[in-house]
């Protein structure tokens, strides 16, 4: 199962059952780092020293973070969906395809009929 930092605007529902699939979530309230304008490239690096792929839905950002540093623990960059259960299902399944090695991969978890 993937280590996993939650971005401060992650819902609290799709982190719970992320960890009711087996994956170790940590969020940014649980570190103490909520409501703090803390810059990507700055939640990017302390994923990275947590050995932890950024999950996200600010894609545009993590997208350029990606191309600028390559080498980090992976970023799940999603398409904002209300229906929790259904994106965790989504990020669960595109995390098993890489058979739970995030290193370095650009994971896009797009909702259903969207295309970006």
């Amino acid at each position: 199962m993937a280590r996993i930092y939650a971005n401060e605007n992650y819902p609290s529902e799709v982190v719970e059952y992320l960890r009711q699939h087996g994956h170790d979530v940590l969020t940014t309230h649980e570190t103490g780092k909520s409501n703090q304008s803390i810059p990507d490239e700055d939640v990017l690096s302390f994923a990275i020293a947590e050995q932890r792929a950024v999950l996200t839905f600010n894609r545009k950002d993590f997208f350029r973070l990606h191309r600028i540093n390559p080498m980090h623990s992976g970023i799940i960059a999603c398409t904002e969906d209300g229906a929790f259960k259904a994106l965790a299902s989504r990020i669960h399944n595109a995390i098993e395809l890489h058979g739970g090695n995030l290193d370095g991969q650009l994971i896009r978890v797009n909702r259903p009929n969207v295309h970006v």
